[in-house]
């Protein structure tokens, strides 16, 4: 499977693009309406919600629009997927008093999750000639 899509760049700024979604929907709708369940505040979760549509905008325009020269775009978003995983660890480090359990469960899994996509990301390009 990881060979489908480090083979496929076009496949994977799709999936870049649909996780880039989930993560907006579950940040912006589910634990924004439960921050005692979670801990983060609104206002963190709506900020973070709104990057990650801006990477789904940025990934499905690249998937749709796909051409040779899809080396910069790949790593311009695995460049930023880094730096979101910065900001969200910044972000867990700065409100590690207010965060639950639960909290503190989701954001180490998404950091998990778009690193491991990250890596896939820059394999991509490595494999594919950078």
């Amino acid at each position: 499977m990881l060979n489908k899509i480090t083979s496929n760049p076009k496949l994977l700024f799709l999936i870049d693009g649909v996780g880039a979604l989930l993560s907006a929907f579950l940040l912006g709708v589910v634990l924004a309406s439960a921050e005692a369940t979670f801990g983060m505040p609104p206002e963190t979760l709506y900020f973070l919600a709104a990057l990650a549509c801006l990477f789904a905008l940025y990934s499905f325009w690249n998937h749709v629009r796909f051409n040779e020269n899809w080396r910069p775009q790949l790593r311009g978003i695995a460049i930023a997927n880094l730096l979101y995983c910065g900001l969200t660890a910044a972000f867990v480090i700065y409100f590690r008093q207010e965060l639950t359990k639960w909290g503190l469960t989701y954001f180490l899994l998404e950091m998990v999750v778009v690193l491991c996509l990250v890596a896939i990301e820059f394999k991509t390009l490595i494999q594919r000639g950078v």
